[in-house]
């Protein structure tokens, strides 16, 4: 059964956007130009939404090994959002992005992560609520919130499991990218081509269409292969469209999803 709870249409945030227990995050990004998603928010965006950046928030620095978005300190995260008015386990977050929901279902994971169940993710992000609803550049005013993580360790895995269970039949390993860097055809960022050992092919991109709209009848049929595996480990290039699926296992109603938090990019730094 597909979880609707976890994807809203921009029509439902028009309806509740001075809802005060909503609080909407603007995640939009450019890996290729890392300045391009402030800049595009101080432009324009949702009203009241505030902003948080892929590698100044939701990322650590980068490190000889664990990817190039190690998972961000969560204690400094956790004070972030509660200086934006996030009440932990309260507060209901929309997350949106304009890329498909690459960023946007990064920080939904972090927070899942954080124990901070109450998000959804937009559907159509940006693009699709600024052609019929208002946006503007005026930057939302700070609120005091409060934002104590419980982490849930068991959602994520560090290389030395991978080793240990990317082999073991009721464990399935996921690759998110797209199938050519999957395959070692092409890969336009990371040192070495390929991908691991024993992983299949689910491209995060298949989660949507080309306007970034959820494709939710095709959730449940889309993991069929694996819904009755024990663990579903999750990787991409960094851990951060990994989240995509995640995601998009969590709409289908499975809840053995796990991120290998460095993928690709820490894997490769060690052969």
């Amino acid at each position: 059964m597909t979880n609707t709870n976890l994807l809203i249409s921009s029509q439902w945030l028009a309806n509740h956007l001075n809802d005060s227990n909503l609080i909407i995050i603007d995640c939009r990004f450019s890996l290729a130009n890392p300045e391009l998603g402030k800049k595009q928010y101080q432009e324009n965006h949702i009203p009241g939404a505030f902003y948080l950046d892929l590698n100044q928030d939701l990322s650590n620095p980068v490190q000889k090994h664990g990817g190039r978005h190690p998972l961000p300190d969560l204690n400094k995260l956790a004070e972030k959002l509660a200086k934006i008015g996030v009440k932990y386990q309260e507060t209901f977050i929309v997350a949106y992005d304009d890329s498909r929901f690459a960023f946007a279902s990064r920080l939904w994971w972090l927070l899942t992560y954080m124990g901070h169940e109450k998000v959804a993710l937009l559907d159509g992000g940006f693009s699709e609520w600024q052609k019929e609803y208002p946006v503007t550049n005026e930057i939302s005013s700070q609120k005091l919130g409060f934002f104590v993580p419980q982490i849930q360790p068991k959602m994520v895995v560090d290389i030395e499991t991978v080793k240990a269970k990317k082999d073991l039949p009721e464990v399935v390993l996921v690759d998110s990218r797209d199938s050519d860097r999957y395959l070692g055809k092409h890969e336009p960022i990371d040192p070495i081509a390929g991908h691991i050992p024993g992983a299949v092919n689910y491209p995060w991109k298949q989660v949507t269409d080309e306007n970034s709209q959820a494709k939710v009848a095709e959730q449940n049929s889309r993991w069929e292969e694996v819904k009755n595996a024990e663990e579903v480990i999750v990787y991409c290039g960094s851990g951060v469209t990994a989240c995509v699926n995640l995601w998009s296992l969590k709409m289908a109603g499975i809840n053995t999803g796990k991120l290998y938090a460095g993928s690709w990019s820490d894997w490769c730094s060690y052969l």
